[in-house]
């Protein structure tokens, strides 16, 4: 009997994710703020493997999807944001997701907010850890920025997403 117990607990195991596959680290985080000061929420980037995901949780936004994408430089001057570059595109590929020239690093999906004015996604950042994180961290680093409207994932440079309206610079933690 005590030899099944550590037999049973193998292959119960078997079946569950890996520790590869799970998140272990928090490589950066971001707190985002509207063009007024105003929190905008809060993001995260974790590691799993040679996997990065980031999870952005938003506060006080208007109801409806949003654009979000990572942006060249780690500044987030308000009103507008434009301090924070282009969209991150170490690669120089065209603009979404869509887009059969497409995507690149900064691209990720949109933002949905209900009306409470809440939203959260999660996305895995395309490309393997040891690629991403020189780009990310380079000497100007990222921002990450949230646009009045939703990215239609084809159209070159940001996806029609309009105007920036959230901001925050990604901290390596």
């Amino acid at each position: 009997m005590i030899m099944r117990f550590p037999i049973i607990a193998v292959l119960a195991l078997g079946g569950c994710t890996t520790l590869g596959q799970m998140p272990t680290q928090t490589v950066a985080t971001a707190e985002m703020k509207l063009a007024n000061g105003a929190p905008a929420g809060t993001a995260a980037i974790t590691a799993a493997g040679d996997k990065l995901t980031l999870s952005v949780a938003a506060i006080g936004l208007p109801e409806g999807l949003h654009g979000l994408h990572l942006h060249t430089t780690g500044s987030c001057d308000a009103p507008a944001f434009t301090s924070a570059g282009g969209h991150l595109n170490p690669a120089a590929h065209q603009h979404g997701t869509l887009n059969p020239a497409g995507s690149h690093l900064g691209d990720l999906p949109n933002l949905s907010v209900g009306k409470g004015g809440a939203g959260a996604v999660s996305a895995q950042l395309s490309g393997p850890r040891t690629e991403i994180e020189p780009a990310l961290f380079d000497p100007d680093g990222t921002a990450l920025v949230i646009h009045a409207g939703p990215d239609d994932y084809k159209t070159d440079p940001s996806g029609n997403s309009g105007a920036r309206i959230a901001c925050g610079v990604l901290k390596r933690v």
